[in-house]
């Protein structure tokens, strides 16, 4: 009963809508608690739609929803740099953001005062916006350093104890890092594969996956296998299946950059199965959730497997017998195989864009 509120609780944070909705009710709180510490009297509605202005948009574009050119070129400046450039951009968002919340409640009536004050944020107010914000923004740094899953699951201390659960398993591997290193060096290889992980990161967030791990040039992603009880498939297979082409489909469209930044167009192969495994939390000072388990093995050999068949993407035939495939994806039965460290057969099958 206890695993089952914590894997309700996961869920309900898991939705984007609910989390948009709680960050802006704590935004809201952050701007009435300000009324409070400076001795306010604007009213709640006002308070809260100063905050929201303030700050909405410092996340959006840390969210690369807005300037995503800009916000990506300066991840890529030396830290003092970085650094200074986005205070920078903070102040300027935050600006913005005041004038425009100000223009909204003047011109609704909401507020009487002269157009200074509603064009110009007070220093105050800017620095209790960036303090709360420093502070958001840690959270979300930690979050995105131990991935979104593992995050929510060490809050609720959902693995404390091993649990046996159904999941599906994305291995993603680049090909040719090792003859590319050679050709650029180690740390040219290691940029190149850093932002092939980066480019990544937005299309398995979108289809609700999580990163699990890295290992040198290959990513393991993972879904909830969950088969529905009136189709017998599983919605999660069907996205998983959607994140690999869109990842491919990604590179291919911006192949002309990828050529004139790293001088080669990423290629990748990827293996998907899914079943049983056991998951557990591990560490004392360095905490991680872990699986164990044939399944996450049978995915690493299949990834091989692609190399042999010069397939891109393999499909084990147990996953997709749960999956819808994506529209313009085709598949094709490549008959049975024995996979190293694996004493079962393995159906396999290769998927494609149309």
């Amino acid at each position: 009963m206890i695993d089952q509120c914590r894997r309700g609780i996961l869920d309900v944070l898991r939705s984007s809508q609910l989390r948009w909705a709680l960050m802006i009710a704590l935004i809201s709180l952050c701007g009435i608690l300000y009324m409070f510490v400076f001795n306010m009297s604007n009213g709640y509605v006002v308070a809260m739609v100063f905050a929201n202005f303030c700050v909405m948009p410092l996340i959006v574009f840390e969210r690369g929803f807005i300037l995503r050119r800009l916000h990506a070129h300066i991840r890529r400046l030396p830290t003092p740099t970085y650094f200074l450039s986005t205070i920078l951009i903070y102040f300027v968002l935050t600006g913005l953001g005041f004038a425009a919340a100000g223009v909204l409640l003047k011109g609704t009536g909401q507020i009487a005062v002269p157009w200074k004050n509603v064009l110009i944020i007070p220093p105050k107010t800017l620095a209790y916006t960036l303090i709360l914000f420093f502070l958001g923004i840690s959270v979300m740094r930690i979050r995105q350093l131990l991935g979104r899953d593992v995050f929510l699951s060490l809050l609720t201390g959902r693995y404390r104890r091993p649990l046996q659960e159904d999941r599906i398993f994305l291995f993603i591997d680049v090909v040719g890092s090792t003859s590319y290193a050679e050709t650029f060096g180690d740390l040219k290889a290691q940029e190149f594969i850093g932002a092939i992980f980066g480019g990544i990161s937005e299309p398995v967030s979108r289809h609700g996956g999580a990163i699990d791990d890295y290992v040198g040039d290959a990513a393991i992603i993972t879904w909830p296998l969950q088969s529905s009880a009136t189709s017998g498939r599983c919605d999660n297979a069907g996205r998983s299946v959607a994140c690999v082409f869109d990842i491919l489909g990604q590179f291919e469209a911006d192949a002309d950059r990828w050529r004139e930044e790293h001088g080669l167009v990423p290629q990748l192969r990827a293996a998907l199965h899914g079943g049983s495994v056991v998951t557990a939390e591990i560490g004392v000072d360095h905490h991680k959730i872990t699986y164990f388990g044939d399944v996450v093995n049978t995915t690493a050999r299949l990834e091989a497997l692609c190399k042999s068949l010069n397939r891109p993407v393999l499909m084990s035939s147990d996953l997709f017998g749960l999956t819808f495939l994506p529209t313009g994806i085709r598949s094709e039965a490549l008959g049975t195989y024995m996979l190293k460290g694996r004493d079962q057969p393995l159906d396999v099958v290769a998927l494609e864009k149309v």
